[in-house]
């Protein structure tokens, strides 16, 4: 059993509260706009960090994390990119890769709007965590947590602190 955390869209601010709620996971899963170099180190220094860029990142943090992370995660492969899209809608980079090799969890951020949705057509669940910085749309700042156990993901829960 696996507890990973995922976030996005940090836009170099880690959130004091992220800490404890991601106390418990073995890893962190970051969709891109980390902000910088130190945001990403800070997160790796506290849990095994995955993470890739997004398009307001540096070449600092490009240099560091990819555009796109396939990885094992026990029995579920996950994909995560920062523009992806959602169920219906994916951005005409990624939908080749998602139609031709669907992951069982496919992870995207850049839209700050949290969004967990089963793509019936592709078979796979997919999670946009929202966004955990100070900058941007957003009037909630939201993470996600759950739990893989073999190939089955279960016990999902949601952090939600409004933006001040």
């Amino acid at each position: 059993m696996t507890r990973i955390g995922i976030l996005s869209d940090t836009h170099g601010f880690i959130e004091p509260r992220l800490f404890d709620f991601f106390a418990s996971c073995d890893k962190l899963f970051h969709a891109g706009d980390i902000g910088n170099k130190e945001t990403a180190d800070n997160l790796s220094a506290f849990k095994p960090l995955v993470a890739v860029h997004g398009n307001i990142d540096g070449y600092d943090v490009r240099a560091a994390h990819p555009e796109i992370q396939r990885i094992d995660c026990e029995e579920v492969d996950i994909l995560m990119t920062h523009i992806g899209g959602y169920p219906g809608h994916y951005d005409r980079n990624i939908y080749p890769i998602l139609k031709n090799h669907p992951p069982k969890l496919f992870i995207a951020g850049h839209s700050h709007i949290l969004k967990v949705m089963y793509d019936t057509m592709l078979q796979f669940l997919h999670i946009n965590p929202g966004a955990m910085g100070n900058s941007g749309i957003h009037s909630v700042k939201t993470a996600v947590r759950l739990v893989v156990d073999g190939n089955n993901m279960k016990d999902l829960e949601i952090l939600e602190i409004a933006r001040r």
